[in-house]
């Protein structure tokens, strides 16, 4: 499904203001927020994704003259929600993106009915955080790469269980394996009974008959341990994997997960907004009027590139399928490269009486 036009999204005409935008956008904002009965999330962030770009005086340019490949569209629909898109990615890796919606996640997970559920039943191992640091082009064409952690592991002797080896689990006294208390409290409205986990197996319902003598009963050691992590190409900064059950250990529940946190290098020549990369070439005035051809690099190599005569500094030209990977499919964005032209600030003698000869010939009307 294509996007739709950004000026249609806000009800705009292409030649309408800044201000007119900025009023369409807040009238629309105001109609279909998410939190005001009869909002839609999906309509609410493609008018938020339009307005970013046409409030923008050099994104609307790009826009207006590129269409959405100049301002870094996805190759997805327009706007709406959508599941995952890297379902099983890496293997058994379940990753799990977030790329940061600047806060519309809590809010709508709030709004629909989402939000954390109390935990029953066995303890889980605590979640890791880590950061991970790429190069621009790392990321751009993904990387496998190691990490390590000092985190609680699995116990060695007892495998986890707490129990010392010949020995095994017997009926918790306290909860008598419900894995649940029953608790009292004393409330305004009298007395109410709540069920909470139990302290004695910590909802197991059943304790060790002996505790590893290695781990204490912990089920847990502190150890290094060395994982390799597929990143994928096309990544961006300050998005986040998640490794489902690679977080700490925990004696009879289940790991936490990993979360790694990735950022990316700035590079010395190239920007990206989105799936676009941007640069900027430098050439001379002579080559701006009479055209000329220059090598411009990109992150697949120097492509050659045609300049057309009369070409004014600040024109951009785009290079099809040298940006950044999809993330939801093979193609991949453009590079748009912006022609910078150079004014001499030192002129020879001969160099200024040929421009003074241009200048005089040009003021005849020849030009």
């Amino acid at each position: 499904m294509s996007k739709r036009d950004y000026y249609e999204v806000l009800g705009v005409p292409k030649d309408a203001s800044a201000d007119e935008i900025k009023k369409a956008f807040r009238k629309a904002a105001v109609k279909h927020h998410p939190d005001k009965e009869g909002g839609d999330e999906a309509k609410f962030k493609e008018i938020n994704e339009a307005y970013e770009v046409l409030k923008d005086q050099q994104k609307r340019q790009r826009y207006d003259q590129f269409g959405h490949a100049g301002v870094g569209g996805n190759a997805g629909g327009g706007g709406g929600a959508s599941g995952n898109p890297f379902e099983g990615f890496g293997g058994n890796q379940n990753v799990h993106f977030d790329f940061g919606d600047g806060g519309l996640g809590d809010i709508f997970g709030q709004f629909f009915g989402g939000g954390q559920q109390q935990q029953r039943g066995p303890a889980r191992g605590r979640d890791v955080e880590t950061t991970l640091s790429l190069s621009f082009e790392q990321a751009i064409f993904g990387v496998e790469e190691e990490i390590e952690l000092d985190m609680d592991d699995e116990c060695s002797h007892c495998h986890g269980t707490t129990v010392e080896p010949g020995y095994s689990m017997k009926t918790c006294p306290t909860c008598k394996g419900a894995g649940q208390q029953a608790r009292v409290m004393n409330t305004i409205f009298g007395q109410i009974q709540q069920a909470v986990t139990c302290e004695t197996c910590k909802g197991r319902g059943s304790i060790p008959e002996k505790v590893c003598t290695v781990c204490r009963g912990k089920g847990t050691e502190r150890r290094k341990q060395t994982m390799t992590l597929k990143v994928p190409a096309g990544i961006d900064d300050g998005s986040t994997i998640r490794l489902k059950e690679r977080g700490e250990a925990i004696g009879g529940g289940a790991r936490g997960d990993l979360y790694v946190h990735i950022r990316v290098r700035a590079h010395k020549k190239f920007t990206r907004e989105g799936d676009i990369i941007l640069s900027e070439e430098h050439i001379s005035m002579i080559d701006a009027a009479l055209g000329t051809e220059i090598n411009v690099a990109t992150v697949d190599g120097n492509v050659r590139m045609k300049i057309p005569a009369g070409t004014q500094s600040g024109t951009d030209f785009k290079l099809s399928s040298h940006g950044v990977p999809h993330m939801r499919s093979s193609a991949r964005g453009a590079h748009i490269v912006s022609i910078i032209v150079d004014t001499p600030t030192k002129l020879s003698k001969k160099q200024k009486e040929l421009l003074e000869q241009f200048h005089t010939v040009k003021k005849r009307g020849i030009f």
